[in-house]
């Protein structure tokens, strides 16, 4: 978290590949000592994968990110699902909890919209599932639970 604030408070190319570098090679001991631990029918949902950290740097580009953990033989997901909300509608249900935004990265809406629009824009290039997360829990559930029907067929 140290290196994270580092980047932070001075964005510079070096820190925030340090940054990617260092989440990447912590994927890659989940990849190696957790994930090959789990029985081979196991549905792992896993948050803040590569995809999602991605969209927040800003310096590096995504598809440099998502070679970067290939590269050090991360675990690809069988399922990739983004979900994304309206940044004005997650900006406002974060402020409303009880710790406020609580970020080190992102701190003002401008910043928040541009991560999403990154992460949306990553979605719809390489493919993934898109989940919208604006209406009932319900919908996004059984959009979700489709999808990995669609995998498991």
């Amino acid at each position: 978290m140290a290196l994270v604030n580092k980047l932070v408070r001075n964005p510079t190319r070096e820190l925030e590949l340090r940054v990617c570098e260092r989440l990447a090679d912590s994927r890659t001991w989940i990849s190696r000592h957790v994930l090959v631990k789990q029985p081979p029918d196991s549905i792992i949902l896993i948050d803040r994968w590569y995809p999602s950290d991605a969209a927040f740097r800003r310096i590096i580009p995504f598809a440099d990110i998502l070679q970067l953990n290939i590269d050090r033989n991360v675990r690809v997901p069988d399922l990739h699902v983004g979900v994304i909300t309206d940044p004005d509608i997650s900006w406002a249900r974060a402020a409303a909890r009880s710790r406020g935004l609580n970020s080190t990265v992102i701190n003002k809406l401008e910043e928040h919209v541009a991560c999403t629009q990154a992460f949306e824009r990553a979605i719809a290039d390489n493919g993934w599932v898109l989940c919208r997360n604006e209406g009932k829990i319900e919908d996004a559930t059984m959009q979700v639970v489709s999808e990995i029907y669609k995998v498991l067929r």
